[in-house]
């Protein structure tokens, strides 16, 4: 039973990086239909977001210090970042420590411009482009990205560490009745599912009870019907491109704790976020969402010690082979509307 609770909540922690890529890949063919296979891109965007944000806060001058002497009896001197002199030490201690959760702030609105940028430089302009040209283009433009970041910020994983307050482990074994120090998990994997599951109802909040979100479904469902009515739902489609992006973006930012960032991490996420998306059914939010967390959960699974020891590299595979056994059954997948990729 421990470790099935384990596994649950490892898959959870999965699933949750998983159903928010999924969930922005879905707006973009959603409201757009473009396959964007740039968009684990913009999940290493996010997290690079964080790394940039921490540099940032932490640029230093050199000041002599008056309590600290060499041999010679001369002030040392030592970097002190600027921030320093802006809110004091103890302060720009807290908020440097603090910096990947701080980097949301930063991150939206760096992530929508990117997004909205994205949409009207090279997006807009295969709208009615075969997918085949939608998935050359954007996957081109990742490589662009993976590059220009591997440039600047070189090719080695870059620590990025969560608050000091949030190391350390939850005893879950304690608060089930079960053994203390049976079950635990990291606090921070914690705080990114729960995370998640807000960044999720937020979007589906937005769509649904907002007058902005129920114009874009209706535009998803029927576009030309939309614009006849005299409404710019191509305004308002590139600000969900932009939503998307952010919403990649922030899965980014929050991931880096448990996930170094390295220039190739959005290329990682990338397959296995279509997988997901197809599973969940093309252009289906909740179904993306859906089989973001049963595929998590599932992988989890497959990558236990015992399941290993029976079948040696099947948790390699088992997101495809599910993937495979679900779209032979269901081939518009979990929750796929009809008519969506079937032209």
């Amino acid at each position: 039973m421990d470790q099935f609770i384990l596994q649950i909540l490892n898959g959870l922690d999965k699933g949750s990086a998983y159903a928010l890529i999924a969930l922005g890949l879905t707006l973009i063919f959603g409201t757009l239909g473009v396959v964007n296979f740039a968009h684990g891109a913009l999940f290493m965007l996010g997290a690079f977001c964080a790394v940039f944000f921490q540099r940032l806060i932490s640029l230093s001058h050199v000041v002599l210090d008056e309590t600290q002497k060499d041999f010679l009896g001369n002030p040392l001197k030592v970097n002190v970042p600027y921030i320093n002199d802006w809110f004091g030490p103890e302060r720009a201690a807290t908020i440097i420590d603090w910096s990947v959760p701080l980097a949301i702030i930063f991150a939206i609105p760096v992530m929508i411009l990117i997004g909205v940028l994205m949409e009207r430089g090279l997006i807009k302009h295969f709208y009615n482009r075969p997918h085949a040209d939608q998935i050359l283009v954007t996957f081109g433009l990742a490589i662009v990205v993976q590059e220009v970041i591997k440039y600047y910020f070189g090719a080695n994983q870059i620590p990025t560490p969560a608050p000091q307050a949030l190391f350390g482990s939850f005893d879950f074994g304690a608060l089930i009745g079960r053994d203390p120090g049976a079950i635990i998990y990291p606090y921070w994997r914690i705080i990114y599912f729960l995370f998640s599951a807000l960044l999720i109802g937020m979007v589906f909040a937005f769509l649904r009870f907002t007058t902005f979100g129920m114009v874009v479904r209706a535009g998803m469902a029927d576009r030309e019907t939309v614009g006849l009515l005299g409404i710019n739902i191509d305004r308002r489609f590139t600000i969900m491109f932009g939503v998307a992006a952010a919403v990649a973006g922030l899965a980014g930012v929050m991931y880096t704790p448990i996930n170094s960032p390295n220039y190739h991490m959005g290329m990682d996420f990338l397959v296995i976020s279509f997988v997901v998306v197809v599973v969940g059914g093309m252009g289906s939010l909740p179904g993306a969402v859906l089989a973001g967390f049963v595929l998590g959960i599932l992988e989890s699974f497959a990558s236990m010690r015992e399941v290993i020891e029976l079948l040696p590299g099947i948790n390699q595979i088992v997101i495809y082979l599910a993937a495979i056994i679900i779209l032979l059954t269901r081939p518009r997948g979990l929750m796929g509307r009809k008519g969506m990729m079937e032209e």
